[in-house]
């Protein structure tokens, strides 16, 4: 999966990301749900790797996030740690895996740690969430919180809308933010929010803020790897603050197209793609099939 770096990244650690919280360094982090894609994520230099539940829609052709089980998860998660090798490694508390009790979050924040191989995990709610992130915490395991949009619950709010906008709204985030700071999370995904709103929340907290679709005065910023890369086909709808960097799946279809058709009229494999054997050696075998 090619050749490592002369010079390899020093592995990033939560100690790693205060400092660059404190110096005012954005923070970058994006998702992988692969060996392919954390090998080329890491490879790429970015702090944080996170093995979204986003996963459930973009590598496996769920309708939401909701579906994908803990199994699933884990499975993803222990492909991306086998190619990781500098950046910090989260993953997604799947819906299901960690409502019910704090003691079932911390089971599967456990298992997200041994199983999975993850160094972090990360879980959707505000002020209902506290107990659970206390009792991960409590035996020394980072949590990275998510409020503003929560994807999980995206039923309660009648599908994927932007959240602070109302004055009542926004306090109500600033309050998860700050409950979840005192709870003990490392760091914040807020989601879905309008800009000056996550700035603001950002100047409150001394923990760093991880925006996606919340403006530029985040401490950081994450997107869903496939949406960045353009690997999907033309007419799928993305979010407004996805900003694609690349186009993938027209690399992708003109390399397969190109193979189907050199397949089709012979070109390949050409003489450069195939074994030789030995003149003689063929010869030999060439006699030995006679009246087979």
């Amino acid at each position: 999966m090619g050749t490592p770096p002369a010079n390899p990244r020093k592995q990033v650690t939560i100690p790693t990301l205060k400092k660059m919280h404190r110096g005012g360094e954005p923070i970058t982090m994006i998702t992988a749900h692969d060996f392919p894609s954390a090998h080329v994520a890491d490879a790429a230099g970015v702090d944080v790797i996170l093995v979204g539940d986003s996963l459930a829609m973009v590598a496996l052709g769920m309708e939401d996030t909701s579906e994908v089980l803990l199994e699933e998860m884990l499975l993803h998660c222990r492909s991306v740690a086998r190619a990781t090798k500098a950046a910090f490694t989260i993953g997604d508390l799947p819906m299901g895996s960690y409502e019910i009790s704090p003691t079932q979050a911390l089971e599967t924040a456990i298992r997200f740690k041994k199983d999975g191989r993850m160094q972090g995990v990360k879980l959707e709610g505000g002020q209902e969430m506290v107990s659970s992130i206390e009792k991960i915490v409590g035996v020394g395991i980072p949590v990275l919180g998510h409020i503003g949009l929560t994807p999980q619950r995206q039923h309660m709010f009648g599908g994927f809308r932007v959240q602070g906008k109302t004055k009542d709204s926004a306090e109500k985030v600033l309050e998860d933010a700050l409950a979840l700071q005192e709870a003990g999370c490392f760091a914040l995904v807020i989601e879905a929010v309008p800009a000056e709103v996550a700035a603001l929340i950002t100047q409150k907290l001394s923990i760093p803020t991880i925006g996606i679709g919340a403006g530029n005065g985040c401490s950081g910023q994450v997107l869903v790897q496939v949406d960045m890369t353009g690997n999907f086909p033309p007419g799928r709808r993305i979010p407004k603050f996805v900003k694609q960097y690349g186009n993938v799946w027209s690399e992708s279809l003109r390399a397969i197209e190109a193979y189907r058709d050199e397949v089709k009229s012979r070109q390949y494999p050409a003489p450069e793609h195939t074994y030789d054997m030995p003149k003689q050696e063929f010869e030999m075998f060439v006699e030995a099939t006679k009246g087979v």
